[in-house]
């Protein structure tokens, strides 16, 4: 069954102080629910950041923070087993509500063997 990234979106200048006891509440309740359905593989959020790119001379250049010319970063994801992407959106759906945030659905076309 194909595999799919919920990805949730925080703004630039998220303050988690300032999030409210009812979203981690309804978080907590999509988790349960997905869990219960059986698509959830692995959900997390995410802290702090390094961005790292190549240069031109092989070596890497590595910064603080996720910004990659947005002003919006990921503070969280899901991967979830789904029919289809259909029934991923549905469950995005979900979590962009229960997170009061902005969201993405990615199918992961490459998941490779244990072998």
């Amino acid at each position: 069954m194909p595999q799919y990234l919920i990805a949730g979106y925080l703004p630039d200048d998220f303050d988690p102080s300032q999030a409210d006891e009812a979203t981690g509440r309804e978080i907590h309740a999509l988790n349960k629910e997905m869990i219960a359905a059986g698509v959830r593989k692995f959900a997390c959020g995410l802290g702090s950041t390094k961005s790292l790119r190549a240069r031109t001379d092989g070596g890497v250049l590595i910064t603080d923070g996720p910004y990659l010319e947005t002003k919006e970063h990921i503070g969280g994801f899901w991967i979830l087993e789904c029919a289809d992407m259909d029934e991923a959106v549905a469950w995005a759906r979900k979590a962009v509500a229960a997170t009061r945030g902005q969201g993405e659905v990615r199918e992961i076309f490459f998941n490779p063997g244990t072998d």
